[in-house]
């Protein structure tokens, strides 16, 4: 007797079969239609253009999972196991198709193998399924939800792959092959059933595991289950090159449109929580859930673009997220570090500031007041534009002429290929506190020999505060302002105080029109250059706080800590977040200018004022204007004053370059 499969084996009107798959296969299709017409209506006109680099990337990231296990090595681990044992059972289903219809190859030990892989598939998947619904059932993971749909979709799986087992002990059993032995779990239940009860109940559960199998396929697009196929097309779109078809000035004037690589995000999200674990105002007690964001953005998208709405018939929409939430977001990324599928819900948050800031609706009264000075003042900080330059008074800053030469000093030492242009930044000219890096920084760029200038009283506000709350004409003027000031004055080299300003100029701004960098790229090249010699020994612990749009937005997490080791007799400790993983302190995202009522259980600047407390470091280091306020302020609230200090890297870098002075 030669191993094979015979399909539809004692199967009577298998016509009904081909309707039923047909029909759901039709569902399933029209389903996913519906989905790619709301993306194409939902997206700005920018192409992407097709990469096999970013399909070797996607396929590399989707088949090892590698974003799964981030930070949570039992869900990767299920998850791993759910998708192989998945894809094992799929590609084995196809291949019986093309055995039964196109090519019959499944025989002898061909068919043996077969059986084994797809029983091998089978228990990978009912694993997954099962370390799933523990975690999220019995373990109760706080970041899981237990919705009506969750437990239904795995519920549905699971029973899927108990019936499959099931209906292969039934086979076993009615029909006593002599190669049993090459399975090794239908056979435990096979020896509990009766040869004639086999035969007698196995058209009836064949049936029902087909129906249960098809009914599956067509639910996809209309359940969570569209992760399927969301996911990869997430992954895919994520590293695919946009072509940019509109006008920058058209591209920033429809900012509350979508990317397709976002909408894609929006469907392939399937609840995981881990943007909640993440998100840095959720920690602190902030009514902001990012997750709840993102489902009230895809639903509200639906309903506009989709003439039957909502399409998820399963989907929960109560508790949807106000209008209030969304400007407890600081933008800070984390939600995108730990997203499985590269979602960014800071994203949908500022789509949702454009409409209200549109709408003229729910927008904070202090952040009105800002908005209005950084039109009327080119800054959001005072009603005044001649104390931008303050801070540089008896220092001898040059400032900037028409043709990029400076006022008039001696010939410097060029580190780049031109005069660099300090462009201080709104925050630093004119908070106090902030000031202090601006005077640290130029003294030096002096000691180095630097030819550097400033723009002086004619510097502008590069539009990050408008950009970030979703003033977006506003970022438009300010873009404009800023490009046109930089090509009348042949600025073509800046280095920043803010990392907000960097990301802005390098990410937000169309073109490569200059070269910009973060001042702790310059401090690094000036240090490992010899131009500036750390020789003073500093014999104290220090910790580095990692600024949001510095270090996860830009990637930029060695330069800072690069300097910091140079200087002689510093120790630096990590927090138990750094890096990709450090905590916001709470400032970005507008949130500086935007009052007391955008608060919650705890303040983020005081929950990492006291995890760099812990560390038993007298400096906490940072490399931004605003995290300087944020995380000062937050160590006299807390009462560390006595034990920790906050400093600038420049700071830290003067005291042991020169005697501080």
């Amino acid at each position: 007797m030669i191993p094979e499969r015979p399909m539809f084996w004692k199967i009577n009107d298998v016509w009904l079969f081909y309707t039923i798959a047909f029909l759901a296969i039709c569902i399933f299709a029209v389903g996913v239609g519906i989905h790619i017409s709301v993306w194409r209506k939902s997206t700005s006109k920018n192409k992407t253009s097709f990469s096999w680099q970013a399909v070797k990337q996607s396929i590399f990231e989707i088949v090892f999972g590698i974003r799964l296990f981030k930070g949570d090595i039992q869900a990767g681990i299920a998850h791993f196991l759910t998708f192989w044992g998945f894809i094992i059972l799929l590609i084995g289903t196809t291949l019986l198709a093309i055995d039964g219809h196109v090519y019959p190859f499944l025989t002898g030990k061909k068919y043996l193998f077969f059986g084994l892989s797809m029983e091998i598939g089978g228990m990978l998947l009912l694993a997954g399924i099962i370390w799933s619904l523990v975690r999220r059932y019995i373990q109760r993971a706080p970041r899981l939800e237990r919705r009506l749909e969750d437990g239904v979709v795995v519920l549905w799986f699971l029973v899927v792959v108990c019936s499959g087992f099931f209906l292969e002990a039934v086979i076993l059993s009615a029909q006593r092959p002599p190669w049993t032995e090459w399975a090794f779990f239908g056979p435990l239940i096979a020896g509990f059933i009766p040869q004639a009860t086999a035969l007698s109940i196995y058209p009836g559960l064949w049936w029902g595991h087909a129906l249960l199998c098809l009914a599956f396929i067509a639910a996809i697009p209309y359940t969570k289950l569209f992760h399927l196929v969301g996911a990869p097309a997430a992954y895919y779109l994520h590293h695919s090159p946009v072509e940019a078809s509109e006008e920058p000035e058209e591209a920033i004037a429809s900012g509350v449109q979508w990317e397709i690589a976002e909408t894609a995000f929006l469907d392939a999200c399937t609840r995981c929580g881990r943007c909640v674990q993440a998100c840095p105002s959720a920690g602190a007690g902030e009514p902001l859930s990012p997750r709840d964001f993102v489902q009230t953005a895809r639903h509200l998208l639906w309903q506009e673009h989709s003439p039957a709405g909502d399409i998820r018939f399963l989907l929960n929409v109560d508790g949807i997220e106000g209008d209030k939430a969304a400007w407890f977001c600081t933008t800070c990324g984390a939600c995108m570090e730990v997203c499985p599928v590269y979602g960014a819900p800071f994203r949908a948050v500022g789509k949702k500031r454009a409409m209200l800031i549109e709408e003229g609706k729910g927008v904070p009264d202090v952040l009105n007041q800002t908005l209005e000075r950084l039109f009327n003042y080119d800054n959001p900080w005072v009603s005044s534009k001649r104390d931008r330059t303050v801070w540089a008074k008896g220092l001898d800053v040059p400032v900037i002429k028409a043709g990029g030469k400076n006022d008039g000093s001696s010939p410097r030492q060029v580190l780049s290929r031109g005069p660099l242009c300090y462009f201080v930044g709104c925050t630093t000219s004119f908070d106090a506190r902030a000031q202090a890096i601006a005077v640290s920084f130029s003294k030096l760029l002096k000691l180095a020999g630097m030819d550097f200038a400033i723009l002086g009283d004619k510097e502008p506000c590069c539009g990050d505060i408008a950009r970030v709350v979703g003033e977006l004409g506003l970022f438009q003027e300010k873009m404009e302002g800023c490009s046109e000031l930089f090509e009348k004055l042949s600025v073509s080299d800046i280095v920043t105080s803010s990392p907000h300003c960097f990301h802005t100029f390098l990410n937000e701004y169309p073109g490569s029109m200059f070269r910009v960098r973060h001042y702790s790229a310059v401090l690094k090249d000036l240090v490992a250059g010899g131009k500036l010699e750390p020789k003073k020994a500093l014999d104290f612990t220090v910790t580095y706080h990692d600024p949001c749009y510095l270090g996860r937005h830009n990637r930029i997490f060695d330069d800072p800590r690069q300097v910091i080791r140079s200087i002689p007799g510093i120790k630096l400790v990590e927090m138990a977040h750094h890096g990709p993983d450090s905590l916001c302190c709470g400032g970005g995202g507008g949130r500086m200018w935007q009052g007391q009522e955008i608060r919650g259980e705890a303040r983020m600047s005081e929950i990492r004022i006291r995890e760099a407390h812990r560390t038993g470091a007298r400096v906490l280091v940072t490399a931004c204007p605003l995290c300087l306020i944020m995380l000062e302020d937050a160590l006299k609230t807390v009462g560390f004053e006595n034990e920790l200090k906050v400093m600038d890297l420049n700071e830290l870098l003067l005291q042991s370059v020169s005697d501080g002075q």
